[in-house]
Formats: structure tokens, sequence, C-alpha cells
């Protein structure tokens, strides 16, 4: 039950309630942070308007001092609201929040959540979940953020319901990010090319590609890479006339000498190593293998990694340009190779 409060806050702009779910799992004091931060996103709260007394508000929901006294620290911790001695809350700052929606936190995430962060303007606060390729969480986190966010950043996933749950944030708050599935005319996009951009980089370190005997896919049944790169190493392969083949089953892997590897698996990478020094294998030598992804570590293990990336970097600075202003997007986010010392 949705208990609307009847005594309300006027501002100049329009009337502003706070919303409480009596039978919701969200905790009440965030509920009051959340009802705040929304109507600063939409205007209907301004910088200088005043806020209900902890006293109205204990009074009018019939919540706990330290529940309604914890909100509004949390608030003004965060700089959104002060008070005056004798004069009560306000709102100090514009806050804009935004929810940023990633699969996993892996080591490429973190160079791209680490640039998003730091180029937010002051007043953007981003709220970072997963989901985890797990579709009903995906579902539940979106359907409980909506309208309580400015903008809103997702990496999405193939799923039969993805469509429907991303059309349940408006088009023009919404920017897809990583993968350009799912998407439609006029939405904004942010994403890497994972077909042509994986045979273009295979395609520029061919020459080294030249004293292996045979190329091998390493795309183990778990991951969640899209199907698109093994049709494009596939297609560069039967172009070039190079043997090749695909491992699905990381119980079937095995290194042998004088074989190149293409992996999308940071685990299968580290199988490869394993097996190298077990079997005295100097990799870039007697076996060469390519990663998917840059990360911070691939530079320094084992003399350097070589990696077909796209720049995590460049995309999270390009997320944040997308939440800070009210503009369009729709950007294809270039894939290089970083040959080292592994291939």
């Amino acid at each position: 039950m949705t208990v609307t409060d009847q005594n309300t806050m006027t501002s100049k702009k329009s009337t502003f309630k706070f919303q409480i779910n009596d039978e919701g799992n969200v905790p009440k004091f965030r509920q009051l942070i959340d009802s705040v931060n929304h109507a600063i996103s939409e205007n209907r709260l301004s910088v200088g308007d005043h806020l209900p007394s902890v006293n109205q508000i204990c009074k009018d929901y019939k919540l706990s001092r330290d529940t309604v006294f914890k909100a509004y620290t949390i608030l003004k911790e965060q700089g959104v609201i002060d008070s005056v001695p004798n004069k009560g809350y306000f709102v100090a700052r514009e806050i804009r929040r935004v929810f940023l929606f990633l699969d996993t936190f892996k080591a490429y995430k973190e160079v791209l959540y680490d640039a998003f962060t730091k180029n937010l303007p002051n007043n953007v606060l981003a709220d970072v979940h997963f989901h985890h390729y797990n579709p009903e969480v995906f579902k539940r986190q979106i359907e409980e953020s909506i309208g309580k966010y400015h903008r809103y950043v997702v990496m999405p996933f193939d799923h039969e319901e993805m469509d429907a749950v991303l059309a349940l944030i408006p088009s023009d708050k919404l920017l897809v990010i990583d993968w350009n599935i799912y998407s439609k005319p006029g939405n904004n996009l942010l994403y890497q090319d994972f077909g042509q951009s994986v045979y273009d980089g295979l395609e520029s370190v061919k020459h080294l590609l030249e004293k292996y005997k045979e190329m091998v896919f390493l795309y183990p049944d778990y991951t969640n890479h899209p199907i698109e790169s093994v049709q494009y190493f596939e297609k560069f392969c039967k172009h070039n006339h190079i043997k090749h083949s695909v491992v699905t089953k990381p119980s079937q892997f095995e290194v042998r000498s004088g074989m190149a590897y293409f992996s999308v698996s940071d685990r299968m990478l580290g199988h490869f190593l394993e097996q190298c020094r077990e079997k005295k294998l100097e990799p870039g030598t007697d076996a060469g293998i390519i990663s998917y992804n840059e990360t911070p570590m691939k530079k320094f293990i084992y003399k350097g990694i070589t990696v077909i990336t796209t720049d995590f970097q460049l995309m999270g600075s390009k997320a944040a340009e997308f939440v800070s202003g009210d503009i369009s997007m729709q950007i294809c986010v270039p894939t290089k190779v970083l040959i080292r010392e592994s291939l």
C-alpha cells in the first residue's frame, strides 16, 4: 500500500510529496532519499527550496525520528541538502542520480567505471548495479529503478526478454553500452564491434601468425561473449587458408607446440599459461596467444599478453558525457590490437 502525504509542502514550481511504500523491500530512509533526489532531477525541487522538518515527516508518515534523521544526514553528507539552525532543511544543490547497470565487475570494467565516475560533474552521482547475466535480476533492477534516475547507462545481454525490459526506460534517458543488441532506430548507443573488428585485428597480426600451423579459438561454454566473434574468426581463417578449430569444453583444452590461440576468457588464458609452464613451452615462441579485452595486468604477464580490445576508458568518458548533458549518442568505440611477446 502506498501512503501519499495529504499534507504537502509547496515549492515554487510544483507540489512535492514523499512517496512511502509500506510493503516494499526498500528501507524507509532510502525511500525518503529517493523521493528528494527524484524531485530534484525532475525540477520539482530547486536550490533553496525548503523541506519538511524531521518532526513534520514523522507525524505525517508515521516514521521514527531515527529513520528521518538518517535520510537527511545522508543527503547532507552527499551535499544534496543543508540546514540552518531555527530555519530547517533546504536543497543545497541540484544533484542528478545516474543508474549504471553492468554485467560483472571484471578488471576491464573497472577501467570503464573509473573513467565514467572521474568524468562526471560534481552534481552527478552514479549508483552502480550488476546483473551477472541473470534475466530475473536484470528485469527486477530495471523495474525498481524506473522514475528514480536522471539517466540510465545499461550493458545488456542476449535474452528474449531484454527488448521488453529496456522499453520500460524512456528512450531519451537510456544509453545502451558495450553491445549493440536489441537497439532500435534513434536509441542512444555506445558500443564495440565484436565481429568485423575481430577480423581486422587478426588481419593486422597475420604476419605474426604465419609461424603457427593452426589457430584455435578458446570459446568456453560458460562465456557470454557474443558468438559473432567466433564467426568472424572462422571467416578470417577461411579467407587466409589457415587451419582452425573452436574449443568449447575447457576439459578438452590442451596447449600444443606450434599452435596459436585466441581466448575471450581470462580463465582460459590462465589455463594456457599454466599449461605452458608445466610443459616448458615459451609463450610467443612455442605457442602463441591473443586475449580479448585489455586489463591493467596483461602487459606485465609473461612479458606481455597480446590483446584485441576496445577502448574502455573512452567508453567510460563518453558515457559520462551522455549523462552530463542533454545529448543523443550513437558511437562505435574503436577496437585496437596491442602486440606483445605472447604472439
